[in-house]
């Protein structure tokens, strides 16, 4: 892969309704991804299941009927969520060509492989298609999306080695995180010779902002930086990686990724070391370590706004101590108008099987319902 390191990811476009994960605003975005190219930066990330289904519908009038074939890179992925007989997989393949307007694919992973899911890849005979349809130019490399353990990560590209890239989630959160376990994950891929895409630097926006001592901090080691700045460049540092994705929905976003990463600087090894303290700081601040990536909220059956109410108890525990009155509530109860409250659950535990942060989601809308009902 000869690219800078940073790509655009698609899965939190902007929004026109914020209550509505498929009012994608083309308007905005078409303005993003004119930077984005403007600045050498080429590749792009998406998924049938992100935006509701609109991500892989946007890319289509926002770059590809804008912009040459050869000035873009495309990533997108085989969701394995609606899945049910070998028919789907092609039907869904076809569809995606279609709605990308797109003639072959860049890069196309098996998509979020975690131990509930790969039973159906293996079932369906996906591992197969992929090498077929890269046989046959519609896709130029493949690889998957990986939510699992070191040990899952091992024994897939044993059994996998035409796999030729591995996507992990991989942060300073992360990295010694007891259940996302990002660097080992990544010294397995970096042992099987994989190169890495990196998923979640910032992990779902919530490393963007830290306590105000670590901002404090970041501020006086680089005068001007961001703490998104911070989190990117750990990913882009380990040189194994390939491409660090940014889900950018702002013009702000845009214009900082893009200026630090013009001409990256890795973190030098002492950087490195503090960015330990730094994880240790904000694991001292979060109470859920929820990325929002809204898988838990499909299919559920009293359609409660998981992610959104996860944010809004990080930020209710983030001002704990703060006297006198606090938003996060009023907001609570706008979004119960349109989605089911915390205490609607009725503990069915398919949330929790499709989280790949492997969250006790069903204990933490507990203590939602606690602050907030």
């Amino acid at each position: 892969m000869n690219a800078k390191k940073l790509g655009f990811g698609l899965m939190r476009l902007p929004l026109t309704d914020p209550n509505d994960e498929r009012s994608v605003d083309i308007e905005l975005i078409k303005k993003l991804v004119d930077l984005f190219l403007a600045r050498g930066f080429t590749y792009f990330d998406t998924a049938p299941v992100y935006c509701g289904g609109m991500s892989e519908a946007a890319f289509k009038p926002c770059v590809a009927d804008r912009y040459p074939r050869d000035a873009y890179t495309l990533t997108t992925k085989l969701s394995p969520f609606s899945l049910r007989k070998k028919e789907d997989v092609s039907a869904l393949f076809d569809l995606q060509l279609r709605r990308t307007g797109v003639g072959f694919f860049d890069y196309y992973w098996l998509h979020n492989i975690n131990p509930m899911t790969i039973g159906i890849f293996d079932r369906l005979g996906c591992w197969d298609f992929i090498k077929e349809k890269k046989a046959q130019g519609l896709i130029r490399h493949i690889g998957f999306s990986f939510h699992g353990s070191p040990e899952m990560l091992e024994q897939i590209l044993i059994e996998h080695p035409e796999m030729e890239y591995v996507q992990i989630q991989l942060n300073y959160l992360d990295w010694n995180s007891p259940a996302i376990r990002s660097g080992e994950c990544y010294a397995v891929a970096e042992r099987f010779g994989k190169p890495v895409i990196v998923m979640e630097p910032v992990k779902g926006g919530s490393l963007a902002k830290v306590p105000a001592e670590l901002d404090a901090e970041f501020q006086r080691r680089l005068p001007g930086s961001s703490p998104a700045s911070w989190a990117i460049r750990f990913a882009a540092s380990h040189k194994n990686v390939v491409m660090v994705l940014s889900g950018m929905n702002s013009l702000a976003q845009m214009e900082d990724n893009t200026t630090f990463m013009d001409g990256f600087t890795p973190l030098n090894d002492e950087e490195l070391t503090f960015m330990e303290q730094a994880a240790e700081a904000i694991n001292k601040n979060i109470l859920v370590p929820c990325t929002g990536c809204s898988y838990c909220t499909d299919g559920c059956p009293k359609n409660i706004a998981i992610p959104k109410y996860f944010s809004l108890l990080n930020a209710e525990y983030q001002e704990r101590g703060v006297e006198g009155w606090r938003p996060q509530g009023n907001y609570y109860w706008n979004l119960i108008t349109e989605f089911g409250k915390a205490s609607d659950c009725i503990k069915c535990g398919q949330c929790e099987r499709k989280c790949p942060q492997h969250l006790p989601i069903r204990e933490y809308l507990k203590t939602v319902v606690e602050y907030f009902e």
